[in-house]
């Protein structure tokens, strides 16, 4: 199993297959609008401006399961994102990244890594051009700190 044989829900939504990413390398990461770790936004906006041509890809996937830190429906935080930090990569529906409703998605990441839950916002991982994990950050790791990471991948 690959991160491609998923399917998520967008802000609208409606289903999209991540098979349409792939061969591109994949950070994916569940977001928050009021955390502390919400101005990684902007770092990972660098990021994605930096390398998209290179066929780098952002999936953020909004959650509320962090003391509910995600304020508004799914368009708010979008719009909260693109207006505060100049978001431009893809982000989703808002999300359960742990429970009995965690998205089939994020089962595969947390089994696949071995942890049992998401611990907060901005976790993120690291996904290479043939749809493997190569690389899980906590939240307090920046995407500066993995950037290199990132190269050895491009």
């Amino acid at each position: 199993m690959k991160v491609y044989d998923f399917n998520v829900e967008n802000i609208d939504g409606t289903q999209t297959s991540l098979d349409i990413y792939k061969g591109k390398v994949l950070l994916i990461v569940n977001i928050a609008t009021h955390c502390g770790y919400t101005p990684q936004l902007e770092s990972l906006e660098e990021l994605y401006q930096k390398y998209n041509d290179k066929g780098f890809e952002i999936l953020a996937f909004p959650t509320y399961q962090f003391l509910g830190q995600s304020k508004g429906n799914s368009q708010k935080i979008l719009n909260f994102c693109k207006l505060n930090y100049g978001v431009t990569f893809k982000v989703f529906a808002k999300t359960n990244v742990n429970g009995k409703k965690t998205i089939p998605l994020y089962q595969y990441l947390k089994q696949t890594v071995d942890i049992k839950s998401i611990r907060w916002n901005f976790v993120k991982f690291l996904i290479n051009r043939q749809g493997d994990i190569v690389g899980h950050y906590d939240s307090k790791i920046v995407p500066e700190e993995l950037e290199q990471d990132l190269l050895n991948i491009l």
